[in-house]
């Protein structure tokens, strides 16, 4: 089971106890709880054996869209990933910013900055992947980790990317030791080009929430960058 599941069945739990305890003293019916129980853990099971993780995403990605924070930090984060391909000449090929828009662009999962990965594909089956690729695209993986942390001074997100970066480190033979460090590396790098490029950045948030093609985003952002230079 996904741990996205089993956060849906921790929150089954969570509901049972609570309406356990309160539900006398608001004359709550048993019914409801036990009805709302009941569709947590088929929307968990179905997940699990049906949906491959998208309907627990789909669910958890609704309720923490009511946070304006969230919605924020997220765009905050993709915005970090999208402006350090641009700058790292990374193709960016589309973006989604929750679980759904996601879905709707035939995608599954959380959303996100999707990049052409083709040469890094490449390179990766020939097992001859050059030093300096790998650090653009750890660089990309950890821009969103880097964007929050001068955004809001913590992260809360970037699971995701830091695996994703571990794997293919991993995979190329890097011991646990030097992933970390390499990692360390990347987030600083990807912090340094942010700042070098906050008016930009802070363009491509703006656009980003108003949804903008990616076409708009890439000229939005040059432009930002050619009138920093003047």
């Amino acid at each position: 089971m996904s741990q996205l599941s089993l956060n849906l069945v921790a929150i089954s739990i969570f509901l049972v106890t609570m309406t356990s305890l309160l539900g006398p003293l608001v004359n709550l019916s048993p019914a409801i709880p036990a009805i709302a129980t009941f569709g947590f853990l088929s929307i968990a099971t179905l997940d699990s054996f049906q949906w491959k993780g998208q309907g627990a995403s789909l669910v958890l990605d609704f309720l923490a869209g009511f946070s304006s924070q969230h919605r924020d930090r997220v765009i905050h984060h993709e915005a970090g990933h999208f402006l350090a391909a641009e700058q790292l000449n990374i193709p960016v090929t589309g973006y989604a910013l929750t679980a759904w828009e996601a879905l709707k662009q035939g995608h599954a999962g959380q959303g996100g900055v999707r990049f052409d990965t083709t040469e890094l594909e490449a390179e990766l089956q020939s097992g001859k992947l050059s030093g300096q690729m790998l650090d653009r695209f750890c660089t990309v993986w950890m821009a969103g980790i880097a964007a929050e942390k001068l955004t809001y001074g913590n992260v809360e997100g970037g699971a995701d990317d830091r695996n994703k970066l571990r794997g293919v480190l991993i995979q190329l033979g890097i011991s646990p030791q030097e992933c970390e460090q390499k990692e360390r590396l990347a987030i600083l790098r990807a912090k340094t080009l942010l700042e070098v490029n906050q008016s930009a950045y802070d363009v491509l948030v703006n656009a980003l929430q108003q949804r903008l093609p990616v076409s708009d985003c890439v000229v939005q952002v040059e432009q930002a960058i050619a009138a920093a230079n003047l």
